[in-house]
Parts: C-alpha cells; structure tokens; sequence
C-alpha cells in the first residue's frame, strides 16, 4: 500500500494542521509527511466540503504554485488535485506527475488533457460536475458507483486514458451535507463494498478519515484491510501503524484515537 500525504493550500480547509500557503512551509510539512510514512503528496487548493468558497482558476494557481513548487523539490511524486482544467494543465507543466480529477473527468477539456500527459490519473466517484453540490446517492451505494464506474470507463477507454486510472469511491467529499451518523453509514456501505471494484481491475484509491473518532478509525480499519493499492492520509504514520498491526492480526483498538488532528 503506498500513501499520498495530504498538503492543502486551501484556507478553507477544515485540517487547519495541513495548511501551507508558501513555498518554505509546504517544502518543510512535505518532506515531514515522507519521513512519517507517505510516498508521495498531494495538494490541492479549492476545498471540496459543502462550505468551501469557490475559487476562480487564476486565485487557484496564485494559492497553489508555491506550495507545489516546494513540494515538488522533494523528488517525490506529487499529485494536484483541482477540479479546473487550467489549475490541473500548470500545475502538471510545472512538475506535477499525477492528476486527483475532482471534477471526475466530467468535462472534456479534463479528459482531453490527461489523454494528452503521460500521468496517472485518479477518478473519483462523483454525482454531480461540482464536488461542493453532490447529488443525493439513492439505492444500493456500491451498485450506484459500479454503474457510474462502468460508464466512465468506457469514455475513458474512448480516450485511451483506462489504464492509466486509479479508482476513488469518492468519499473524500461525499455526501457533503449528510449528518454524519448518516455519512458514516453511507462509507461503512462502500468499503464494506471495495471488492466489489477488483472487477474493473485497476488500483483503488481511497481518501482516509483524518477526524480522531472511534467510528472513523473504524472505517479507516475497513479500508486497510482490503488491502488497496493507495490511500491518501493526512496522518501517514497512524496509517503505517493500523495498517501493520492489522497485518499482524493484532488490529488496534478505536479507542486510540491520536491528539492533535481537530
């Protein structure tokens, strides 16, 4: 399992501890991120819960350019994750390697741009053109997402990006507006379900609770157990730690939530 190490530039951003807005700050949280256990980072600066303000592309690349640059002096791969065309196109002219497509490849100009770059590139499921406003999922969660998956790879395979792609079952930012007794449900659903992705063979994906609740380490437990190819993590050394004892047979209790990540 590889980690994506969470960077926001976001000042909307609700994991205020993540948040970098220059170049020095985001090269220092990076590369402590990487010594905590990520293998790459990924930053994005348009937040995606339901309170976020929008921003227009050229404020995005104002927020973001420094911070990529910083993170990009890593060496390690770094992902943008941006659901505007123009953001993804300079950041990937800048050095970024891999595309986290918010807006789930929806638009053309999207697509089109990463048949044109040799990048992997995650897709998020996603009910809607704005991860801010989703629809409401209705039925069998995992089955409305297989259906969705299997329209969207068909447009892929059309623009020869399918291989290339990583699957996300988007619960990173959905559902927005859900009490969180309901949101908690809705994900147990769909990582309970995560096997049910093998058949489009390709890696999965998955944006990993950072909130220190019993319930969410429990979802987080979920997740690891199947053993996906990515997460993506604000706190990679917990994951790192969850992730080997469960291997281990030996999984830790909820109750060991971490201080620090409010």
């Amino acid at each position: 399992m590889e980690i994506y190490g969470v960077v926001n530039a976001s000042p909307d951003s609700l994991a205020k501890f993540s948040v970098v807005s220059t170049e020095k700050e985001a090269r220092a949280y990076g590369a402590q991120l990487i010594s905590q256990g990520a293998d790459h980072l990924d930053i994005g600066a348009q937040a995606s819960h339901g309170g976020a303000s929008f921003v227009s592309p050229d404020d995005e690349w104002s927020i973001v350019k420094g911070p990529l640059l910083g993170l990009l002096s890593l060496g390690v791969d770094v992902a943008i994750d941006t659901w505007q065309v123009t953001t993804a196109r300079r950041a990937l002219d800048a050095g970024a390697t891999v595309l986290n497509a918010a807006d789930a490849l929806q638009a053309d100009e999207m697509i089109e741009l990463a048949a044109d770059r040799e990048i992997q590139v995650v897709l998020p499921f996603m009910l809607g053109p704005d991860p801010r406003h989703l629809k409401h999922v209705e039925g069998d969660p995992v089955q409305v997402m297989l259906d969705w998956f299997d329209l969207q790879l068909e447009r892929a395979t059309q623009w020869g990006i399918r291989d290339r792609l990583a699957l996300d079952p988007g619960t990173g930012f959905a559902p927005a507006h859900w009490d969180w007794e309901d949101r908690f449900e809705y994900q147990k659903a769909i990582y309970s379900g995560l096997d049910r992705l093998r058949r489009f063979e390709l890696p999965i994906y998955v944006p990993i609770a950072w909130k220190q609740t019993p319930d969410r380490l429990e979802l987080v437990d979920l997740v690891l157990e199947q053993e996906v190819e990515y997460v993506r993590a604000h706190i990679p050394r917990q994951i790192r730690q969850r992730h080997a004892a469960i291997r281990d047979g030996a999984p830790l209790s909820t109750s060991e939530t971490w201080e620090g990540y409010e």
